[in-house]
């Protein structure tokens, strides 16, 4: 089998080519290069020439012929343009996700296809299987420390066809371990941090490269709110459901009003639900939390401590544009409800909960509230180690 390594320049990716090319394949390497702007980003975090340098001596070291190719202007217009779009709209993004679907098993799987390959490998910690039916199954990674099937939620049947994950059987460990015994250049590199291909960033001055600076007030909600909370329902109108899934779904609405002005910020749409880090508001006795955002009214919403009452929702909504299913076969139809298995996010713990589909939607109903449920972000489901499906939460 001809296989094409997404050399990255990481260690997990050199053990994939390294176990393929053990078993017999016919490897090439082939490094991309997503990104060239360096505002915002960190120094001395994921510097694509020393990466792609590491990736060439992989590959040398392998013997196996090494290839690059730029698809910076197809990053730009399917990640980073989604990305900064979502924040203006005070949802956050969650850009890994959209590089591995739009970049990774699309462009990039595409133009490797055109050397005449029969698939692309990666080194993400993942697995895949094909059922005697012939549909593929994108199942967890064994090391649950380092599962990324969260970020492989949006994957459809083609690309998984042509995906090969040669390491997803292993634990970082014994990755590393191989890794030193052939005595790879990338052996003791040490994991990427930040956006996919982009590397470390400063958030905000990030997005500064098209949002707009903008003074306003932070405004703290105090737990005597709560005691005749307003909800949000704009999302729910024309949305047939029961009344009582709704209510638990629907964010806490805040106004100026609802609280105290502690401080002021520099754009709402810099800060993301459950952000602690980067207030710059003294004076309390625990950390505040970011609680909501008003990118309309440029207003932070926060609360005191990581119990807050603001931080939690049981319910979340999916709109039916964004549910994706792996396979047409598991998709539920309108009517239908289901347990499963969930998280909101990368490496959270899997919470019991389950998944209503309407005819607008989706409901995923919580056994337990749920601390920072945030718009954009990817709620993702599972029926064991089976990821099912996934969507945008609305």
């Amino acid at each position: 089998m001809k296989i094409a390594v997404g050399l990255s320049g990481g260690v997990d990716s050199s053990v994939a080519a390294l176990l393929l090319k053990e078993q017999g394949d016919h490897v090439i390497g082939l490094f991309m290069q997503n990104w060239h702007n360096t505002a915002g980003t960190l120094h001395g975090d994921c510097e694509w020439e020393e990466e792609r340098a590491i990736a060439e001596m992989v590959a040398k070291k392998l013997g196996i012929p090494f290839h690059f190719v730029d698809l910076s202007d197809t990053y730009r217009q399917r990640v980073v343009e989604y990305m900064f779009a979502e924040y203006a709209r005070g949802r956050t993004p969650n850009p890994d996700v959209l590089c591995n679907r739009e970049v990774k098993f699309d462009a990039f799987l595409r133009y490797a296809l055109d050397l005449g390959v029969d698939a692309v490998a990666t080194g993400h910690y993942v697995r895949s299987e094909q059922r005697s039916d012939g549909r593929f199954r994108l199942l967890a990674g064994v090391d649950v420390n380092k599962d990324q099937s969260y970020f492989l939620c949006q994957l459809s049947q083609e690309q998984l066809s042509k995906a090969v994950f040669p390491i997803g059987h292993l634990c970082k460990s014994e990755v590393r371990r191989l890794a030193a015994k052939a005595a790879l250049p990338s052996a003791e590199k040490k994991d990427s941090q930040g956006i996919c291909f982009v590397g470390k960033v400063d958030l905000p001055l990030f997005l500064q490269q098209q949002l707009a600076v903008k003074e306003g007030p932070v405004v703290e909600i105090f737990a005597d709110y709560y005691h005749h909370p307003v909800k949000c329902y704009q999302v729910f109108e024309e949305v047939e459901a029961p009344a009582e899934l709704i209510e638990r779904a629907a964010p806490f609405r805040y106004r100026r009003e609802s609280g105290k002005r502690v401080g002021s910020h520099q754009g709402a749409h810099f800060y993301t639900i459950g952000q602690r880090k980067g207030l710059g508001i003294g004076g309390h006795l625990q950390p505040l939390f970011v609680l909501d955002t008003d990118v309309q009214e440029n207003i932070i919403y926060v609360g005191e401590g990581q119990e807050h009452l603001g931080l939690y929702r049981k319910a979340l909504f999916i709109k039916e544009q964004e549910i994706h299913w792996i396979a047409p076969d598991l998709e539920m139809r309108v009517g239908d409800q289901g347990a499963y298995d969930v998280r909101i996010r990368y490496r959270q713990p899997l919470q019991r909960a389950v998944l209503f589909r309407v005819r607008q939607g989706l409901f995923i109903d919580f056994y337990q509230p749920q601390r920072g449920i945030t718009p954009g972000q990817f709620a993702v489901w599972y029926r064991g180690e089976e990821l099912m499906g996934s969507g945008a939460i609305a």
